[in-house]
């Protein structure tokens, strides 16, 4: 679909806030497709926003201390005031703009894990994805699956069974909605993404979705505990696929995060990692309690120098 500018917004987050790390995450997690663009400064990217499809250009204009950017939005028809202030108001919160980091880096900066990438990392922030549906099929397609054949499975979906946002000389596929994904057969998931066993859940829970299921932003007015049983009652949706979608944060230990933080904790990585998945969660949220999601979110972004700095052999396979 052909889209033509219709409005920018400019966001002023609460400092610090790094927008190159945030927009762009050091692991290579995406904002909001797969196929978004990242060069000298600047983030093309692509999703559906309340229903419509947008290409959106975003660029910074601050500094990590004196944060501002801008977000120029392309749409293929106008976009009245009141749903610009709509969009503003849902940007803010996928990007996390009003978030104060400030006491997480209070905690951190006495933790002997987090010091480092607190301080190398300092002003990332977590976002959330274009609609939630996005973040279910990640977590079904990390389910028995390393990151690259997870990957597979996603770019795949996206790429056949999503929009093309066309702006600014990019023709980019944006992650389709559950209405969209629900019309596609569980066989085509299988036979044309290769995804399994995962296909039925991704089909179900399209279908489930598309008739009505609280978005991120309803999820995070319930109670924790009420967020966590509507996200359990999704097909395929375990505890550990709930750590990764709830919005009030989790600490989503597997058998591939296990032998990360194992080793952070212990030295070294467990022997079986599924027998000690549950002993690292606990350790997990007993060290980091309500900022557990942050620590495991920095963590991860961050292998590679905490790696060095700890002289531990840190990776996500």
């Amino acid at each position: 679909m052909r889209l033509r500018p219709a409005f920018e917004i400019v966001l002023r987050p609460v400092p610090p806030y790094d927008f190159e790390t945030t927009v762009h995450k050091p692991a290579g997690w995406s904002l909001f497709t797969p196929f978004e663009e990242w060069k000298d400064g600047v983030l093309w990217t692509s999703a559906f926003l309340q229903g419509r499809l947008f290409g959106l250009r975003l660029d910074s204009t601050g500094s990590v201390d004196e944060p501002r950017f801008r977000v120029k939005l392309y749409a293929s028809g106008p976009v009245d005031r009141p749903e610009r202030r709509s969009l503003r108001a849902l940007l803010a919160a996928k990007l996390a703009v009003d978030e104060d980091l400030r006491p997480f880096y209070r905690m951190a900066r006495r933790d002997p894990i987090l010091r480092f990438s607190a301080r190398h990392l300092r002003g990332m922030r977590s976002t959330e994805p274009a609609h939630l549906f996005a973040d279910v099929v990640l977590a079904l397609s990390l389910h028995m699956a390393p990151m690259k054949r997870s990957e597979e499975m996603m770019e795949c979906f996206v790429r056949r069974y999503g929009g093309h946002a066309e702006f600014e000389g990019h023709d980019m596929p944006a992650w389709p909605t559950p209405a969209m994904a629900a019309r596609v057969p569980e066989r085509s998931l299988r036979s044309r993404c290769r995804m399994g066993f995962r296909a039925k859940y991704v089909h179900a829970c399209a279908r489930m979705m598309s008739r009505g299921f609280p978005d991120t932003e309803e999820l995070a007015r319930m109670t924790p505990g009420e967020a966590r049983a509507r996200l359990l009652e999704l097909p395929g949706i375990g505890e550990y696929s709930a750590d990764i979608l709830d919005p009030h944060g989790g600490f989503p230990i597997d058998t591939w995060t296990a032998d990360i933080f194992g080793a952070l904790f212990k030295g070294k990585a467990p022997k079986n990692g599924r027998d000690a998945i549950a002993g690292i969660k606990a350790e997990g949220l007993r060290r980091w309690g309500d900022m557990a999601w942050l620590a495991f979110f920095y963590v991860v972004q961050d292998l590679p120098y905490l790696s060095e700095k700890l002289g531990l052999p840190l990776r996500l396979s």
